[in-house]
Formats: structure tokens, C-alpha cells, sequence
């Protein structure tokens, strides 16, 4: 099947630039800035900043023990704070009626692959996290560079006319990969590589303090749609061993997907994450998808979770994408082939 071809890069541009405005709603949030006309004074809404607390909606989202930890922040301060945020936002409660026409702002961005993005309803999918693990050669970072080139295409293309935030812990990043799955999708190379925010990450504090900027990145920028962290755990592998950091392991972990998940939701972001596998001698013995081979992270990971996609490989340049976990999807399976323009279908 050949590659569809998007428009020129003109018409990417112009359509990624005039999304702000025309689609106001999918990425309105309301900053902490707006706390100041309820009373709170500008030092104390520095101080939330500097925390990675900017929206409103984030500070609703930190607990009152989270926010006394700030320097400066008194009980009566942060009561204050509290209140001026709940004022903003109005009734934590809605009807489903409210919750369905909310769900109507949920963006989608193609992996390049059509039979995989039918198997997702459309493709990866923001508000929540996405979790794609399996062996080498599987995909998954290739995965991640298909995705950061399509994320600026117009979403008559599978795309979601945005910016793409990209943390990499593994050092495998490749900017000529960029520019070829640019070439196949019509984008100028040059264009797609400078819509594309890059970190690298060499221990598991940094990792986090990467997401805390993206925080404040996102809010200062509402083009941004696509953060893709390649891969979740590498680091927590190598600064942490045994048994007997592992609860301390778990436990920074659990901190780091409750931040990107509250990410996905305050700014409207399709989150991709790819992890590693490892060997379950245990799963010989019974039917379990991926075989003998398992995500590493643990239950944590798996619950923080709301769509996996296992990676397998196939019969010759095939691979087979299979929807392990999905609130709203049917386990199933789906395959796909590697190239030079990223995702495609076999």
C-alpha cells in the first residue's frame, strides 16, 4: 500500500498556526495568573509556579500537603489559594451529559498505520496515558518518531496541527529519522524537527524535573499536544537495584505518572510512553498476552496506564500491535511494518 501523502508544508504550517484560534476550546485552561484577581498576591502565585503549579486547574489537582511544602506557603495561604481555584473552576461534579460533550475534545493522533489506528478507534488518544512496550526491534521508537512528525499534521491527516514535547532516557533520538518520515508525509524537514521540543534525560530526577518544565512549557505555548517519553523506565532500572530500593523505586515512580497523567488532562496532551520488557518464567504455564515476556514497572505502571499496546515481531518485516489494556476498546490485534517513512501498514 503506498503512503499517503499529506499536503505541502504551507498548508501544515498554516493550519498548525491558526489551530489556537480556531479551536480555542481544545486547549483553554485557565492559568494560576488568574488567581490574582480573587486576592492572592503575585509572590504567591510565583511561588505555585515555581512548584510546576500553572493552572487552575493544577492547583485543584495538588493536595493542600503537596502545597504547604512550598517555600513560603502557610495553612492560611494555601486555604486561601484552596478556595480563590475551587471559585475558578466551579462544581467538581458533572452530569454525564457534561462528561460525554468533554470527551468531544479528546484528540487523536494516527501512528502511521491504519490497521493499527482501527484497532484504537482512530489512533493514540489524549487525556490519559499511553503505554507501548515490547522487545528490540519492535517498533517503539520508531513509533515515537512517526508520531512526532504526524502530531503537526492537520487532523484531516491523522495528525493534531501541533507541537510535540520529546524527553529521551535511552539516547536514541536520530533527527534523520525525523526528516525521512517528514519526506514521506509531505512536511518540510526542517520545519518538523524545529516543532519538536527535545530533553535528554541521564537519571530519574532529572527525568522529573523534565516533566515539571514541560509543565511550565505547556502553559506558556497551547500548540503543544504530543509528549512522548522514550522509555518510562531505563532510568529507574539504573538507579535503582534490589530489592531493597525497590518500594523507594515504586514509590517515585508512582509520583512521576500521577504528574503526567494530571499533564494529559490540564492541557489536553496525547501522552506516549514506551517501556521495556522483561522475562516471566511464570507465564509458560499459562495464556498470557506477550508469552513468557512482561512490561517492567510493575502494577504501579500497568494501572497508571489506560491504553497498552504489546509489540511483537512477525513473520518476516511484520509486526503485530496488540491491544492489551483499553477503557473503551476490545482486546485485538493488529499488524504493521517498519520503514524508512516510520509506521506503515504490511
Amino acid at each position: 500500500m503506498p503512503p499517503r501523502r499529506a499536503p505541502s508544508v504551507a498548508s501544515v504550517s498554516q493550519s498548525r498556526a491558526a489551530s489556537p484560534s480556531g479551536d480555542e476550546d481544545e486547549s483553554s485552561f485557565d492559568t494560576v495568573d488568574e488567581l490574582q484577581r480573587h486576592g492572592i498576591n503575585v509572590q504567591d502565585i510565583t511561588k505555585l509556579k515555581s512548584a510546576a503549579i500553572n493552572t487552575i486547574f493544577g492547583v485543584i489537582m495538588t493536595t493542600r500537603r503537596q502545597m504547604l511544602k512550598i517555600k513560603g506557603m502557610s495553612e492560611a495561604k494555601v486555604e486561601k489559594i484552596k478556595e480563590a481555584a475551587q471559585k475558578i473552576a466551579g462544581s467538581s461534579f458533572a452530569t454525564g451529559v457534561e462528561v460525554q460533550d468533554k470527551r468531544k475534545k479528546v484528540l487523536t493522533i494516527s501512528t502511521g498505520s491504519k490497521l493499527v489506528d482501527g484497532m484504537l478507534g482512530g489512533g493514540i488518544m489524549s487525556q490519559s496515558i499511553t503505554e507501548v512496550y515490547g522487545e528490540y526491534r519492535t517498533g517503539k521508537t520508531q513509533l515515537a518518531h512517526t508520531m512526532s512528525v504526524i502530531a503537526q499534521l492537520p487532523p484531516e491527516y491523522g495528525g493534531a496541527s501541533g507541537k510535540v514535547a520529546y524527553i529521551d532516557t535511552e539516547g536514541t533520538f536520530r533527527p534523520q529519522r525525523i526528516r525521512a518520515i517528514a519526506e514521506r508525509f509531505g512536511v518540510d524537514p526542517t520545519t518538523a524537527l524545529e516543532n519538536i521540543l527535545y530533553a535528554r534525560a541521564f537519571n530519574s530526577e532529572q527525568h522529573m524535573e523534565l516533566i515539571n518544565e514541560c509543565s511550565v512549557r505547556f502553559a506558556e505555548d497551547k500548540d503543544f499536544r504530543l509528549l512522548i517519553i522514550d522509555s518510562i523506565m531505563a532510568l529507574f532500572r539504573v538507579d535503582y537495584s534490589g530489592r531493597g530500593e525497590l518500594s523507594e523505586r515504586q514509590q517515585k515512580l508512582a509520583q512521576m505518572l500521577s504528574k503526567l497523567s494530571k499533564l494529559s488532562e490540564e492541557y489536553n496532551i496525547v501522552i506516549l510512553m514506551t517501556n521495556q520488557v522483561q522475562s516471566d518464567p511464570g507465564a509458560t504455564m499459562t495464556f498470557v498476552a506477550g508469552g513468557a515476556l512482561k512490561p517492567i514497572g510493575g502494577h504501579i505502571l500497568s494501572h497508571a496506564s489506560a491504553t497498552r499496546i504489546f509489540l511483537r515481531k512477525g513473520r518476516a518485516e511484520e509486526r503485530v500491535a496488540k491491544l492489551v489494556d483499553s477503557p473503551d476498546r476490545p482486546e485485538s490485534e493488529a499488524s504493521y511494518k517498519l520503514d524508512e517513512g516510520g509506521w506503515a501498514d504490511v
